[in-house]
């Protein structure tokens, strides 16, 4: 009895400890949600509501819409060095600042460049949630749980995405876009106390900024992670979220018939796509659990390549609506798992080297990606037997991953074997 109660103690202690690790993870990603609650909002409003905001014509919004991502490509460096010399929680301490201000400013603005600074500054604030939140995943999540943390903190914050969008697509055609937007700015001001008490300065887990100034090393794997995190945000983040309406009415027309529902392509595109943000908070936690086993990321990296390199393409061949649903949230599935599993290894290798610069230069890569896949998703559709192309080379580009990733896990196994048979296991 005496020896369950001692198991018993150390298990609750366990528990409490990964908690304590756990929470200042949770809180950032929460404070990340109520921030991207203004800007996911605008991806439903602003191009109905063009007018109110006080907006010229139509092309305007979606310039609008994208500059927040150009902006990123020359500030994160700018920011990453700012990491390098402030504390964690400075930096997200403007991170919220700036959210604040660009989102309250949304119910403010009149006027095309008054709109553009706005959107500049969010780029530039999304820049500090980025690095400053995959680095709070590194400095306070514990090797043996550290994908756990990543699926948790990715799937946590991209809740935001899902309430701004269905919140703002319900309360603004009946409140209308000023006062929806200011509340949603009050939200995110709720975001200082909480990040000012829960990342204390001088507690475990964030190291002083001057043990921040190591170099970057860089081998064959870490150049590999990289490019895989490039590629994956490409094809899903620009590609697929970027054409699958144009795929939907390629392939079925411009309404389609499901259940018994006559529904436009559009709505059913944004429907089905806002169903990755409902199961992200538990499957991407799922995901990350899972490849903290003994086995390790590789091996699920692997068959999730495998599995997407064949789905991808698959969704460019014509079917009937139902199966290529399937394929589709399949795709998402896909998605979600390999985002957890790059974001955890990149997470991996900025533990062993320059945590901030490391993760500056794979979130630069990753918005070059974000940003690029749109323009050759149309580039490519424009063409004879576009879509084929597009989707089908995206799965040749998945199998390429899949077989490079496999060469490199046999690899570690037969370097690992020697190593036992050298010590006598």
């Amino acid at each position: 009895m005496e020896t369950t109660g001692s198991q018993f103690k150390m298990k609750g202690a366990s528990t409490m400890t990964s908690a304590n690790h756990q929470s200042p993870i949770i809180i950032v990603a929460l404070i990340t949600a109520l921030s991207l609650l203004g800007d996911s909002m605008l991806y439903i409003v602003l191009p109905i509501y063009w007018k109110e905001a006080g907006l010229d014509s139509i092309w305007q919004v979606g310039l609008l819409l994208s500059v927040n991502r150009f902006i990123r490509l020359p500030f994160n460096p700018i920011v990453g060095w700012l990491y390098q010399r402030i504390t964690l929680r400075t930096g997200l301490m403007i991170a919220i600042i700036l959210g604040t201000v660009t989102t309250i400013g949304y119910g403010l603005a009149q006027g095309f460049i008054t709109w553009l600074i706005l959107r500049a500054l969010w780029g530039i604030a999304w820049s500090f949630f980025r690095i400053g939140g995959l680095s709070t995943v590194v400095f306070y999540s514990k090797d043996q749980s550290r994908g756990q943390s990543m699926g948790l903190y990715n799937g946590l914050y991209r809740t935001g995405s899902l309430a701004g969008m269905l919140l703002g697509g319900l309360l603004v055609p009946f409140a209308g876009l000023q006062p929806v937007a200011i509340g949603f700015g009050c939200l995110t001001l709720i975001g200082l106390p909480l990040i000012f008490f829960a990342l204390k300065s001088g507690t475990s887990g964030e190291p002083d900024p001057s043990s921040r100034r190591a170099k970057v090393s860089f081998s064959r794997h870490t150049l590999l992670l990289i490019v895989s995190g490039f590629i994956v945000t490409m094809l899903f983040q620009g590609v697929f979220a970027s054409t699958i309406s144009s795929l939907l009415e390629h392939l079925f027309g411009v309404q389609i018939t499901i259940f018994g529902l006559l529904l436009s392509v559009a709505f059913y595109s944004g429907l089905l796509q806002s169903l990755r943000w409902i199961w992200e908070p538990y499957l991407a936690s799922r995901f990350g659990h899972w490849s903290d086993g003994r086995s390790g990321r590789l091996p699920i990296l692997i068959v999730s390549l495998a599995g997407t390199a064949l789905i991808f393409g698959l969704m460019s061949v014509p079917m009937s609506i139902g199966l290529w649903t399937i394929l589709a949230i399949s795709a998402m599935v896909g998605a979600t798992a390999l985002t957890t599993l790059t974001d955890a290894l990149a997470s991996d290798a900025a533990k062993n080297s320059n945590v901030v610069s490391f993760l500056t230069l794979y979130s630069i890569c990753q918005d070059v990606g974000a940003a690029l896949g749109p323009f050759l998703g149309y580039l490519l559709i424009g063409l004879h037997y576009g879509f084929s192309a597009l989707y089908w080379g995206g799965s040749l580009i998945f199998a390429v991953l899949t077989v490079v990733w496999l060469v490199i896990y046999r690899r570690q196994q037969r370097v690992g074997a020697m190593s036992n048979r050298e010590i006598g296991l």
